[in-house]
């Protein structure tokens, strides 16, 4: 039974390892296909002998091409699905709180979220399924994952001052599933055939699931049910937390903007460094998707690093307010940026492969842009009445969802050099234009 003063996993209930565990495999099954999913359009998917095959495929590409107006050739598509995916991935959890709140509770939603993921990781391995299985993956981590975090707030009794290490805990198992997925998932799928990546990120997501029902006993009891009969009626919101909407809303282009190029390591950049960086080390080839790996493993140690690096600084200077140490943070992302465009533009004047090296100050300056911001971050959650408030929710969910549809609607946009062929719409030969 849930026991709040339980100390039985690392000083914190038993209750906070089933979680941290079954979001750790969560992570692994959708990271492990998200590392995938671009490379295995653009080399495999989107290619006459597939992409006719994938069904419900031709009104769903005549609509993304309507929107980009005009063809898109192979990567341009890839970039423009990828994008709508991942962007509506930060929407879906809006109706699942609805869902578990409301409909059917937290333990089943997050069930059938997990069945639904497992089945469209499932799917992924067939070309017909490819828009069902994308589906089922965005219903089911809907109904997973926001309904999971909330659950390791619960397990504290109010005032335990153990609930902010539970989640830094928390965050860490995430960041293993995240480092694991690419070496497993990703090398099964690049190596042995992408039938087998797709499936491993299903068997763990299964794996997760039997974590969760098997350690239910350990976790808080579900919330009733909300009826609409029992819905408290809606507070007015004060001046200053009225401002302080206005003050995120205002926010949202600046959070938004500062790390779109991020979102491109698993697009564009996999695709480029596939193509054109040297991954050979010791006669073998690397993976492509172990990219992701190191990118997982420098953002870990760079929050790690901004952590001890500002309490360092506050001993003897004053700690900067938030919203500057955002903007140091969004600067030291661009340099990551600019090496990765000086890196494109010699590879081009070679002709020749860039050495992976050079990626490095990419993948560490994003990084480390990115933590050093980190803790600012929290600045949502002061304008909230109680957590969880729509408010910083919503903006916290906005603003990857725009971050996804922009980056990779600029990735397409800048990968459509194609003419309109004359052959029939699933089997055209897109032409280049000479640049």
């Amino acid at each position: 039974m849930h026991n709040p003063g339980d100390r039985s996993f690392l000083g914190h209930p038993r209750g906070l390892g089933y979680l941290a565990f079954t979001e750790a495999w969560e992570r692994f099954s959708y990271y492990g296909m998200q590392s995938l999913l671009v490379l295995y359009m653009v080399n495999r998917l989107l290619h006459p002998g597939h992409i006719e095959r994938i069904a419900g495929f031709g009104p769903f590409r005549h609509l993304l091409e309507n929107v980009y107006r005009g063809p898109l050739s192979v990567q341009a598509l890839a970039s423009a699905i990828f994008g709508l995916y991942t962007g509506l991935v930060y929407l879906t959890p809006i109706g699942g709180g609805l869902i578990a709140d409301r409909v059917l509770g937290r333990t089943r939603t997050i069930t059938i979220g997990a069945l639904l993921m497992a089945a469209g990781h499932f799917l992924m391995a067939f070309d017909f399924s490819f828009l069902l299985a994308l589906l089922c993956l965005l219903t089911g981590v809907g109904c997973f994952k926001g309904n999971l975090a909330s659950q390791v707030g619960a397990l504290y009794a109010t005032g335990d001052n153990r609930r902010a290490d539970a989640f830094q805990i928390y965050y860490l198992f995430i960041n293993g599933g995240v480092i694991a997925s690419p070496l497993i998932a990703g090398t099964l799928g690049e190596v042995y055939g992408w039938h087998w990546g797709f499936g491993a990120a299903g068997v763990g997501m299964l794996i997760g699931l039997t974590i969760y029902l098997s350690g239910r006993k350990w976790l808080p009891p579900d919330s009733p049910v909300v009826r609409k009969a029992d819905r408290a009626a809606k507070i007015p919101l004060t001046h200053r937390e009225r401002m302080g909407i206005v003050a995120l809303l205002a926010l949202l282009p600046v959070l938004t903007s500062a790390v779109i190029g991020n979102q491109q390591i698993f697009n564009a950049y996999l695709v480029w460094a596939e193509k054109t960086a040297n991954l050979v080390f010791f006669g073998k080839k690397m993976p492509t998707t172990w990219l992701i790996t190191l990118d997982s493993i420098l953002s870990v140690s760079c929050l790690a690093g901004a952590v001890v690096f500002w309490r360092l600084w506050a001993r003897k200077f004053p700690e900067p307010a938030e919203i500057t140490k955002l903007g140091i943070g969004s600067l030291i992302a661009v340099t990551g940026f600019l090496s990765l465009a000086a890196g494109a533009i010699m590879a081009a004047s070679s002709g020749g492969t860039f050495q992976s090296a050079g990626s490095s100050p990419f993948i560490s300056s994003t990084a480390s842009g990115s933590q050093m911001s980190f803790p600012s971050r929290s600045r949502s959650t002061r304008a909230s009445r109680r957590p969880p408030c729509p408010p910083p929710s919503s903006a916290s969910i906005i603003s990857p969802f725009l971050e996804q549809i922009i980056s990779s609607a600029g990735s397409a946009a800048f990968s459509k050099k194609c003419r309109r062929p004359t052959s029939g719409f699933y089997t055209r030969d897109y032409v280049e234009q000479p640049a």
